[in-house]
């Protein structure tokens, strides 16, 4: 007979309902938002996936810099940590200083302490900001694991994540060869087609061998491409 979950912590959000964090057993976890399960510690394939493609090739750079929006239950940024060199500095943004403690909390274990290893900083803010203010700095990899990814009902245009103009933003805050890597639902051929007019070519894995599997896009900075400066962006 399964266990029963346990209620571990719970708020409301300011638009999106009430957040969960449920445990049965001792690296079961689930984190939920009104009635949709957003994370689940027993499915991680896309999440480990996502952390090893941005990150590949970085081992061998010294100090490499990377951007990861969305911290979860710190399944991807376990990933992200594996594949880079000591010397790595890793900024996480996160928009929810709940979702921080959890990970710091009850989670810690499950990602062997990701969010207390010394290359993190976590930031509590939309990922879209750091990116706008991040292009002058750079960054080897920019790695997106937020619970909406990109669709086929997404704004082309002005979506602050997916939208084009966004793109142009984190292809300009990507130092050059730089991958942009987005994990989502199912493939988006509109998002492909998005990423490659702002300056990316692009690839769409998918995870796993059998049953529903997950999106990741890895979207490499193609030579050549020039950062925007700052007063020219939209």
């Amino acid at each position: 007979m399964a266990l029963p979950w346990k209620t571990l912590d719970r708020f409301i959000t300011d638009d999106e309902g009430i957040l969960e964090l449920r445990q049965r057993g001792a690296r079961d976890f689930i984190i939920s938002l009104g009635n949709q399960v957003l994370m689940n510690s027993k499915a991680q394939r896309s999440e480990i996936a996502l952390g090893e493609l941005g990150c590949c090739g970085l081992k061998a750079l010294s100090g490499p810099r990377v951007l990861v929006g969305g911290l979860g239950m710190g399944i991807t940024l376990r990933a992200v940590l594996d594949a880079l060199p000591e010397t790595a500095e890793v900024v996480v943004a996160e928009l929810n200083p709940k979702i921080a403690e959890w990970c710091l909390g009850p989670l810690a274990d499950l990602t062997n302490g990701a969010v207390s290893d010394p290359r993190v900083t976590v930031e509590i803010a939309d990922v879209a900001d750091l990116i706008r203010t991040s292009l002058s700095s750079g960054f080897d990899s920019i790695i997106l694991d937020l619970y909406r990814g990109p669709h086929p009902q997404t704004d082309r245009h002005k979506d602050p994540i997916y939208g084009s103009r966004a793109i142009e933003r984190t292809c300009s805050a990507l130092k050059p060869g730089g991958t942009f890597a987005v994990w989502g639902e199912n493939p988006d051929v509109g998002f492909e087609e998005r990423l490659v007019s702002g300056g990316f070519s692009v690839r769409c894995e998918r995870p796993g061998k059998g049953g529903y599997r997950h999106a990741v896009w890895v979207a490499e900075k193609k030579s050549g491409v020039k950062s925007r400066t700052r007063k020219n962006r939209n």
